[in-house]
């Protein structure tokens, strides 16, 4: 059976590079965070991922278990560490200045003290760790990866994962773990990497070749194309005095360009007309330049994008969605035939775009919650319709083997509650049982099939909407009152931060619009609260909360309005599915994008401010 990283380096080498990019976000915050746990410097780090994914996309030939991508990437991000590391003892530091915005270069030299002491308060936290310790912490913070990723990733046992973040946890102070948090958000990849990359894999054509001499100063290859494109001749002129880019067009063909330590070929660089900078106005034609400059440099800043994507095979609301390995697993709920109580499990491949039937969970039920856990769904709570009380069972679901497992049931029955997994434990919250809301917290662990009693929720609140980011969970919005809520407090706007390692609860910003039903998905270490409704209305709007910043903002709404609707992130989208509106219960699935923001691609901002002699050969 093919993987999904399997379907994708396929489409690679079937000539379809920009697929590539599947691969780039899939994996980037883990090969980031890898290389920053081998040299202990961001700047480093960006410049050594850049390398490995070019190096991947160049030998994706020589892999033989298309599955084993993973491990395979990961032992490229290893011995280009160790290659760095030896060269960097011969060559001057460069520094990786990336879409910095002014207002940072020219902050008060206090802040920039205090900044600097705080990283380097954080690095010497990490290097006193043992590095099987350090590695893990990295992966899990800096990466974002769940304990099986990691497990895969290092080729470990889940529970010694487990074990490992448990014990350098405890070796740190929670200052910190919550400076890591911190510094994460400030190191984190630009936005427009897996884009660079893929502008760079679609305009060469890289032969695995005998190496060259490494490039000195270890630039690397990624940047070093960059400036081969740049650079070749007389052809170019970056900006005109009047501000839009200029240029005479490059010939049809180039041939090898030697740079960093692989060879590579750039074929056929098309010319296309580039608008000016006056935003439309006149008749909006320069002159031409190569289409690789005109992607890097001149990246539109596009809004929030709706895409719809194949229909679920059976329309569903109050079901519950989990993600393995890239595909989307959605679980239970409602469905239209005569609103009978659902046992569907659906697997959703979005590079496909293809929805597959799976084996049916056990317990028919709806307003239930799934997380995952090592590879495997665990499915807890909700309640079947016409049944006289809310389940508390919980059930276990093995995507590889498509068989369902009986496991021991929480302690709490509830529906309209959540269940997060963090640092391989699953903690259920709040809910709904026998018309009570409830606020009680249960801490499951599946090695031991054991649930233990947390600390309350300060507010007791059942059909609301959660989401974990750097191993905290975030409650969000949701009802206090039983029945149908009616009247001031019947929604609520709040939001509750839990922190599993201390078993203690914070109040946060409270969201803009108050509402219940909804659902929140993560992306890029952002919550995302879609849909809902309020008091009296369906919600169409999109509200995006920063973890860091403690703030909210308001996003493009949806296109259609939806409650009790589920979402899920893969490929850095978000894939909003089914629920219910006006016109009853649908199986729409739509893909999420939303815009990113901040400043245009800057090029001077986004070399090496220091070069080194570089060599760019030709052939005429």
């Amino acid at each position: 059976m093919r993987t999904e990283d399997g379907y994708v380096i396929q489409q690679c080498l079937d000539g379809k590079s920009a697929t590539f990019g599947f691969l780039v976000d899939k994996y980037k915050k883990s090969v980031y965070a890898l290389a920053y746990s081998e040299v202990c410097n961001f700047h480093d780090a960006q410049d050594i991922t850049q390398e490995v994914f070019i190096k991947a996309f160049q030998n994706l030939h020589t892999l033989k278990r298309w599955d084993n991508f993973m491990g395979w990437i990961c032992r490229i991000t290893i011995n280009t560490c160790k290659n760095w590391i030896r060269s960097s003892s011969k060559r001057p530091d460069s520094e990786f200045v990336e879409d910095q915005k002014p207002s940072r270069l020219n902050s008060s030299s206090i802040e920039s003290y205090q900044v600097d002491m705080m990283y380097e308060s954080v690095r010497e936290a990490l290097d006193s760790l043992p590095e099987m310790y350090r590695k893990v912490l990295t992966l899990r913070y800096f990466g974002g990866m769940t304990v099986s990723e990691i497990a895969s990733f290092l080729c470990i046992s889940p529970r010694s994962v487990d074990r490992r973040i448990s014990e350098a946890q405890a070796r740190l102070k929670e200052e910190i773990l919550a400076m890591i948090g911190i510094t994460t958000e400030k190191h984190e990849l630009p936005a427009n990497f897996t884009f660079r990359i893929v502008e760079i894999v679609k305009g060469i054509r890289i032969h695995p070749i005998s190496p060259v001499k490494a490039l000195p100063l270890g630039l690397s290859l990624a940047t070093g194309i960059i400036i081969a494109v740049l650079s070749i001749g007389t052809h170019l002129s970056i900006i005109n005095p009047t501000g839009s880019m200029s240029g005479s067009p490059l010939p049809g063909e180039l041939k090898v360009l030697k740079v960093g330590e692989i060879p590579v070929d750039v074929i056929k660089v098309s010319n296309i007309s580039v608008l000016t900078n006056q935003h439309f106005k006149g008749t909006g034609l320069g002159s031409v330049v190569p289409s690789l400059q005109n992607a890097l440099f001149m990246a539109p800043q596009a809004g929030d994008t709706w895409t719809k994507k194949a229909d679920m095979l059976t329309p569903r609301m109050e079901m519950s969605a989990s993600i393995v390995n890239g595909n989307i697993y959605v679980i239970g709920g409602i469905n239209k035939n005569g609103g009978n109580t659902s046992l569907n499990v659906d697997e959703y491949n979005p590079i496909a775009d293809k929805w597959t039937k799976k084996a049916d969970m056990p317990t028919a039920r709806q307003s239930l919650s799934t997380c995952e856990i090592d590879g495997k769904i665990y499915a807890l709570g909700g309640y079947e319709d016409g049944q006289p009380i809310e389940y508390s069972a919980v059930e276990v679901y093995d995507p590889k083997m498509d068989k369902w497992e009986k496991k021991t049931n929480m302690p709490t029955e509830r529906q309209f509650f959540s269940a997060n997994a963090v640092n391989g434990k699953i903690y259920a919250i709040g809910g709904w049982r026998d018309a009570v809301v409830l606020s009680v917290t249960e801490e499951y662990d599946p090695v031991a099939d054991k649930w233990i009693k947390r600390s309350d929720m300060p507010t007791k609140r059942f059909a609301f909407a959660s989401s974990v980011v750097n191993g905290k969970i975030y409650v969000i919005g949701g009802s206090p009152l039983g029945g149908i809520p009616v009247g001031n407090g019947g929604v609520l706007s709040k939001v509750e931060e839990y922190d599993p390692v201390t078993d203690k609860w914070t109040k946060k910003a409270e969201m803009l619009t108050a509402r219940m039903y909804l659902n929140t998905c993560v992306l890029n270490g952002k919550i995302y609260a879609i849909g809902g409704c309020s008091e009296k209305n369906y919600a169409l709007v999109i509200e995006e909360y920063d973890p860091i910043t403690d703030k909210w903002t308001k996003k493009d709404d949806i296109p259609t309005p939806l409650q009790r609707s589920c979402s899920a992130e893969a490929n850095g989208k978000i894939y909003v599915i089914g629920g219910g509106n006006m016109n009853g219960i649908i199986s729409t699935v739509d893909e999420y994008i939303p815009k990113i923001e901040g400043e245009s691609i800057n090029y001077k901002g986004n070399l090496p401010t220091t070069w080194g002699d570089v060599k760019l050969a030709r052939n005429k």
